[in-house]
C-alpha cells in the first residue's frame, strides 16, 4: 500500500478523496466511502469519512443530519461484516486534540486485544 504523502489538516481531501494516495474501498454510498485504513493501527482498521469536507462531528449542525444517517449506514455495512467474520468491532471517533487530522470520520476496527 502506498504511504500517506501529505499530514496536513485534511490529508483525507488531499489525498484519499483526491486519488493520490490509493485506498482499497470496502463499501461506498454517494457521499460516503468506507475504506481500509492506508496505515492501520488494528489488524482490522477501516476508515468511514464523507466525500465533502467537515472539520468533526463537533462541526455539524442541524443540516448534517442526512450526511450522519449516511454515514452510519456505510458504518452499519461495515461493521455487521466485520462482526460476522471477526466477532466483534469497535467504531471510533476522535475529537478536538484526539483528531489529528481535521476531517470528520470513524473508525471500524477489529483486534483480539479489544476484547
Amino acid at each position: 500500500m502506498a504511504e500517506p504523502r501529505s499530514q496536513g489538516p485534511d490529508f483525507y481531501c488531499a489525498e484519499v478523496l483526491s486519488g493520490r494516495t490509493p485506498v482499497q474501498v470496502a463499501v461506498e454510498s454517494d457521499g460516503v466511502p468506507g475504506f481500509h485504513q492506508p496505515r492501520p493501527r488494528w489488524p482490522v482498521h477501516i476508515v468511514v469519512i464523507p466525500k465533502r469536507h467537515v472539520e468533526s462531528l463537533i462541526a455539524l449542525d442541524a443540516s448534517g443530519t442526512e450526511l450522519l444517517v449516511e454515514m452510519v449506514g456505510v458504518i452499519r455495512e461495515i461493521a455487521e461484516r466485520i462482526v460476522a467474520e471477526h466477532g466483534g468491532c469497535r467504531v471510533i471517533a476522535n475529537l478536538g486534540d484526539y483528531q489529528t487530522n481535521k476531517h470528520l470520520r470513524w473508525h471500524v476496527v477489529s483486534d483480539s486485544t479489544l476484547m
